[in-house]
């Protein structure tokens, strides 16, 4: 491979000559032979349109001329494009504030506009990575700036759609099913009846709450550190540097969430609570996507031995070995999501909590967790729509014969007998194997007439005067 020298306040270095990457990026991508997760890509993109902004607003600030401004935005857009995705090589475990991947964003983007003003950055650069592309930042402020952008950017273009395809769906099921009555189940037992819709309505409830939980944690995310620089104070930074830069991030991206400056930027480079409590929308998600997926794979289970009240799309053999098996795979896959969420969630509840001094140093483990947990939400919900939820069916039959054997609807008779004399009829009839309308008779509790026209589970699904 041909190298060239790179230098930075540590000495010289190689570096691949057809890379745009300095000297920062090299020793980080050195030291740092830890593990295969890469600096996700969405925080790169977060970085790029951070740089663009701050480029803008020193500008307008006249500490930056138009043409580096120009340079440097021109080069951002090809990162948010996509088009310089090898030039960001950077594992996750390294320095804990992000200061190499922050660096190697700025290397890559003085590089790059230097090539782009028709110079050779292999011999000189027109613009500097620190003194032009970072003027007024630090790492301890763009990182946790770049990893909120990538978050709102990837929640409202990812997760937002994801969970209204699938809350869509269930939505019609419900409705579809609503006069379906089946009997319920509590403690994995039998119990009163209710509507198939009804039972579905619950899903469309939680997804529901998962977006309103998810808007309340937006109020700490879009609160930005940029501004802060090193500790907090903001110094080598100007005083309308901050909320300038907001402005123009809401500007560049267009999100329904209004970027601002952090009030406090000592708690924006120590804390992320806010993180946290994204961080505990998205496991909550995970928790009812998790009952969601376990209640259709035990409402579809059999075909012949299992409960088999609804029917789900047969997407793929379930056995190397059974012949015609089937299984409930998108549930699988979605609970297996599921576990690994809550996961992150811990992950990123204890690195929160290590804010030493001035700085939380586990900024990138963090980044990495959250971008993960959104992107395998996002994806589940998806295919499980895609792939099972639309093709949800009632399977009539075992309904229709689980509801009229379940010794539960003798709670309606619980008005008119007492819950004693109820109970006596269950446990007879569960005793003999009967029904309950042959023990009430044979008890001499109560006449046919009368069992039926108190037993209707019909009437069982709602209140009743």
């Amino acid at each position: 491979m041909d190298f060239r020298i790179e230098k930075d306040t540590m000495g010289e270095i190689k570096v691949p000559n057809n890379q745009y990457w300095g000297a920062q990026t090299q020793r980080s991508l050195e030291n740092f032979p830890i593990g295969e997760e890469k600096m996700p890509k969405e925080i790169i993109e977060g970085f790029a349109y951070l740089k663009k902004a701050c480029a803008i607003v020193n500008n307008k600030l006249n500490r930056l001329d138009k043409i580096k401004t120009d340079a440097i935005c021109v080069t951002c857009d090809e990162i948010i494009q996509g088009k310089l995705s090898t030039e960001f090589p950077l594992v996750v475990w390294q320095t804990g504030s992000g200061t190499q991947s922050n660096m190697n964003v700025n290397e890559v983007v003085a590089s790059r506009a230097t090539q782009n003003l028709g110079k050779d950055f292999r011999t000189e650069k027109l613009i500097h990575p620190n003194d032009d592309v970072n003027k007024g930042q630090s790492s301890n402020d763009t990182y946790p700036t770049a990893m909120r952008i990538a978050f709102v950017l990837e929640l409202q273009k990812r997760l937002i759609p994801s969970i209204n395809v699938l809350k869509t769906t269930l939505e019609n099921k419900s409705k579809e099913f609503e006069t379906i009555v089946k009997i319920g189940r509590t403690h994995l037992q039998d119990a009163t009846p209710l509507t198939l819709g009804q039972e579905l309505s619950a899903y469309v409830d939680m997804l529901d709450k998962a977006l309103n939980q998810i808007d309340d944690s937006m109020k700490y995310i879009v609160e930005l550190a940029i501004g802060g620089t090193a500790v907090g104070t903001g110094l080598n930074s100007h005083p309308d540097f901050s909320p300038a830069v907001c402005d123009v991030l809401n500007i560049l991206t267009q999100t329904k969430y209004e970027f601002k400056s952090h009030p406090n930027k000592f708690h924006a480079l120590t804390s992320h609570d806010g993180e946290v409590f994204l961080s505990g929308a998205l496991n909550a998600l995970a928790s009812n996507l998790m009952k969601i997926a376990n209640d259709i794979r035990w409402l579809s289970s059999g075909p012949r031995c299992g409960i088999g009240e609804i029917t789900i799309p047969e997407n793929e053999p379930g056995s190397s070995i059974m012949p015609g098996k089937v299984n409930p795979t998108q549930s699988e896959a979605m609970t297996m999501v599921a576990v690994q969420v809550m996961g992150n969630h811990t992950t990123i509840s204890v690195a929160a909590s290590q804010g030493n001094f001035e700085l939380n140093v586990f900024k990138p483990v963090i980044a990495l967790n959250i971008i993960q947990s959104i992107r395998l939400l996002s994806d589940t919900m998806l295919a499980f729509n895609d792939n099972c939820a639309v093709g949800i069916e009632p399977n009539l039959t075992n309904i229709n014969k689980y509801l009229n054997d379940s010794l539960m609807l003798v709670t309606a008779l619980n008005p008119y007998i007492g819950y004693e004399k109820a109970t006596l009829i269950a446990k007879t009839a569960h005793k003999n194997g009967t029904t309950l309308k042959q023990e009430a008779v044979n008890l001499g509790i109560l006449t046919e007439v009368e069992f039926d026209s108190y037993v209707k589970p019909e009437d069982m699904i709602k209140p009743s005067l």
